[in-house]
Order: structure tokens, then sequence, then C-alpha cells
């Protein structure tokens, strides 16, 4: 069980903690708005009415006690206010920040004490693409302290990795493979496993490896040409 403190009570925040309450997690959800406190929608978190950019208030619901920080709020300077405080002062091993300008994705890095960045347009634009662009790399978001994306790719039918096994598929370097996902169901990748097109495959990757990753998903197999008959040597 792990120990969460969301920021923000707004219908993100209460998703997020009806979420990790159904997963066993205990949280706290913190706003400065008191029309906010709507305590009745997730009755089993904590509730505390305070601005989390004070450092008093964060002391009251005892920061250095939490596994993990959600700042998500609809402010991003609000959340990255927060995320530093969480981080610097109180030494928050996992800080996650809620994006809520796509032109603020920028600064919601290590500096400010963010391990991971969520951007919800971004998600929703990766969606989109997701399912109109097939054989593209479509980043889904960023680990901030590795510099690495989740990234998802679709395979095409006539991809030269369709039928192939998956311990037979060397990726790009500091490319991972971490689930298939095939007729709706993921699945955890078995190297004995025969990719199929349509195949939803899903990378954590180096940023600098994408381009890698979607020249081999799309690359055209090579068609050896047809031997030509030539005419025996004559005597």
């Amino acid at each position: 069980m792990m120990r969460v403190f969301v920021a923000g009570a707004g219908s993100v925040g209460r998703s997020i903690a009806r979420e990790l309450l159904a997963h066993g997690h205990q949280v706290t959800i913190a706003d400065k708005d008191p029309a906010a406190m709507k305590v009745a929608s997730v009755p089993e978190a904590d509730w505390l009415l305070a601005d989390a950019n004070e450092l008093h208030s964060l002391n009251e619901a005892q920061l250095d006690r939490v596994d993990v920080v959600v700042a998500a709020t609809g402010d991003d300077k609000a959340n990255l206010v927060l995320a530093l405080l969480a981080k610097s002062e109180f030494g928050v091993p996992r800080v996650v920040g809620r994006v809520n300008n796509p032109k603020n994705e920028w600064m919601f890095d290590q500096l400010w004490g963010v391990d991971v960045a969520v951007s919800t347009p971004r998600i929703m634009t990766a969606l989109v693409e997701e399912a109109v662009a097939i054989g593209d790399v479509v980043r889904i978001f960023t680990f901030r302290q590795s510099d690495t994306d989740l990234v998802e790719s679709t395979l095409p039918e006539n991809s030269p990795l369709v039928g192939r096994q998956l311990a037979d598929c060397s990726w790009p370097a500091n490319t991972v493979l971490v689930a298939v996902i095939r007729d709706a169901r993921p699945m955890a990748p078995d190297p004995d496993e025969f990719l199929e097109g349509r195949d939803q495959l899903v990378f954590v990757a180096a940023r600098d490896s994408a381009d890698a990753l979607q020249h081999m998903l799309r690359t055209e197999p090579h068609v050896p040409a047809e031997p030509t008959e030539t005419e025996p040597a004559g005597d």
C-alpha cells in the first residue's frame, strides 16, 4: 500500500483518488477552495482544505511520510511549485505533475522535481494519432528522470516484422518492448510469440531511438529478384 497526496479536488483529482483507493492505497486530497471539498464524492479519502503551495499545509499533510505526490490542479504554476516543494523540502520519492497547457510541458522536469509529467492534451492527441496513423510511433508520455518515452505503434499489415517471433526481433538501442496489445487484450512480450498485423506494440524508448524504431516497423520487406535464366555456354 502507498500513501498518496493528491493536490486538486477537481474532477481529475477525484478520479485519480478513486482509482488509487480501488487499488488499496491510502489517499489524501487537498484543495484550497472550499467549494471543491466534495467529500461525499470520495468518502474513503482523507480530505484537507489547504493551499498545497504553502509549507505549513504540506507539513500538516505529513508529506514527509508520503510515497507519491500527484500535482493535479488546473494551474500549471501551482503544480510546479508543489512538485518542487515535495521533492526538495520533503524528499517525496515520486512526483507526478499534471500539465494543463502543452506550452508549459518543457518545465515539468527534474529541475522542478517532476518525475513523470502527464499532459492530458498530449495523451488525447496521441490517442487520435494512434487511431489513424498505422505504423507511426506515437509518444504517450515522458519519464523525465531518464529522458525516455512511453511510445506506441500499430504494426502495419505489410511490416517485415509480421510473422516473426519476438525472440528474433532486434529492437533499436535503448528500446524495450513492454507490451503487445492484440484484439484489445494486453499481453506480456513472450519470446515465442509471433507478431501479427495490427498488433499494438508498446515500448519504453530513449528519445533518439524513435526514428529508428519507426523505420524498423514500417520498412517494406525486401523481395529478392527472380533468378534469370542464362543461355548455356556454346561449345
